[in-house]
């Protein structure tokens, strides 16, 4: 069941990269449609349950770093307001009450996630040091859009992508994590897809 939860989540991300790539090699450039952060959203929210069932912090903390930042391209977009309101009110404050949980119980946080036998700490630095890289992309592309004022999908966001993506790769593969390996696995197409069609446009 733990399983079905997080190949759901990864679902989500491979639709929104799949979509992605079909929409850019329409327009013959690379493309930020709203359909790709409604598609993350849903993914983060599935993958952050998901990362809470299998006690993996990396997991959740790649999350949360890029949660906020899909719901304010989405607000970018103007496809945020379109969506019902109690969706955005549990889609806003689930990470919050999440955050809060955890405070609760601060030493039984550590005890599940840091000293987790199945995921030694240098295990568990190395996969969060490639969650953070990956989900860095979010707040390197946010800051770029904001400069631009509008939701772009530059070439850093891609470049970043694929050198989070091949450590998260690895890290699953030690872990043996299907979820992580499909799911990062079918994203480095896409990435290497659309770094060479900014390259090609000169982006």
């Amino acid at each position: 069941m733990i399983y079905v939860v997080g190949f759901l989540a990864q679902l989500f991300f491979s639709a929104r990269l799949l979509l992605q790539w079909i929409m850019s090699e329409r327009a013959k450039r690379v493309v930020s449609p709203s359909i790709f952060w409604k598609l993350s959203i849903l993914g983060a929210y599935l993958l952050f349950i998901y990362g809470w069932l299998r006690d993996d912090f990396a997991i959740i903390l790649g999350q949360l770093i890029s949660y906020y930042i899909y719901i304010w391209n989405l607000n970018k977009k103007e496809s945020w307001q379109g969506l019902p309101g109690i969706i955005r009110y549990v889609l806003m404050l689930t990470p919050v009450v999440a955050i809060l949980f955890m405070l609760k119980d601060a030493g039984g946080f550590v005890e599940q996630f840091f000293k987790n036998e199945n995921v030694p700490l240098w295990l568990l630095v190395f996969g969060s040091m490639g969650q953070v890289i990956f989900t860095l992309r979010f707040v390197y592309q946010w800051l770029y859009s904001r400069k631009k004022n509008e939701s772009l999908l530059p070439m850093g966001f891609w470049l970043i992508s694929l050198t989070g993506s091949l450590i998260i790769v690895a890290y699953a593969l030690y872990r043996m994590d299907p979820v992580l390996i499909l799911g990062q696995s079918t994203g480095l197409i896409a990435y290497s897809r659309n770094i060479y069609l900014l390259h090609k446009e000169g982006g």
